[in-house]
């Protein structure tokens, strides 16, 4: 794709208040954080990306309820120069490092997470289980591709829950579904949703952010792009659980515990020095 936009280079000014916010609840929307036209140019490429690489190409009632939840692509950004374009912009990564009050941030990889008409309910997780990850300034960006009205959905936070850290060591299934509305109701957390959603608006919550989806039971497909992120200087926890010592061999070049996270695979995708 050529002529580059050059609002994906383009800085978003973020509301007054919204640091605060989501230092408290672990989660925020930003609204318009890529332009309508901007998700049009390049979300038939990212479409493409997602059904050339899904994972799990079972037809959705063989699938069990993690399969159910989304047609799930990892690093969809590899797939082309286009979908990179966009899933690598600064724009994106320097509101998540505004968010989470580094210097940078890095890439620990993106993935498509399209939820098919009568997809299912995605259960209750902390993303962070998966990383092997020595910080907690970790932030996923969830971006639909098209509008989402609410009877669709986005996801439910449970505010403040990233400040409980690690919740349970449960990977997403039915297990960490009925393990976590447990925990919910047990802790007293309120939950939250930023529904409706515009194409291009986009919700960025904390690795240990506790959250769910509902289930699709519209004849939409829910189209979302996600990018994870955790801050420039982040170093290698031990891969002591079977999903992280998964996610070091994947995303992170099998790198030693206590090593600094900035493999090949892990670019820097904003800095502040950059704008100075």
């Amino acid at each position: 794709m050529t002529d580059r936009p050059t609002v994906l280079d383009e800085p978003y000014v973020l509301a007054p208040g919204s640091v605060e916010a989501f230092e408290a609840a672990g989660h925020a929307v930003v609204r318009g954080l890529a332009p309508h036209s901007l998700v049009e140019r390049y979300k038939p490429a990212i479409d493409q990306a997602t059904m050339a690489l899904r994972w799990d190409k079972r037809p959705l009632e063989e699938r069990d309820t993690y399969g159910r939840a989304f047609i799930q692509s990892a690093n969809v950004h590899r797939h082309s120069a286009a979908v990179a374009e966009f899933a690598l912009a600064r724009r994106f990564a320097r509101v998540a490092a505004e968010l989470l009050q580094c210097d940078g941030v890095r890439l620990y990889h993106d993935q498509a997470l399209y939820k098919e008409p009568g997809g299912g309910f995605t259960p209750w997780h902390q993303d962070q289980v998966y990383w092997p990850l020595d910080s907690d300034r970790t932030i996923t960006m969830w971006m639909p591709l098209v509008d989402i009205p609410r009877d669709v959905g986005g996801m439910t936070f449970a505010d403040g829950s990233w400040r409980h850290g690690n919740l349970g060591e449960l990977v997403i299934g039915d297990a960490s579904h009925e393990f976590f509305d447990t925990v919910v109701a047990e802790r007293g957390f309120t939950l939250s949703t930023h529904g409706p959603f515009a194409a291009g608006d986009a919700t960025f919550h904390r690795g240990w952010t506790l959250h769910s989806a509902p289930a699709n039971e519209s004849d939409l497909m829910r189209a979302v792009l996600t990018v994870i992120y955790y801050a420039d200087g982040t170093r290698i926890s031990e891969a002591d659980h079977p999903a992280r010592q998964f996610d070091l061999a994947l995303w992170l070049g099998g790198r030693e515990t206590g090593a600094v996270a900035d493999g090949p695979s892990n670019p820097l995708l904003w800095h502040r020095s950059w704008e100075s």
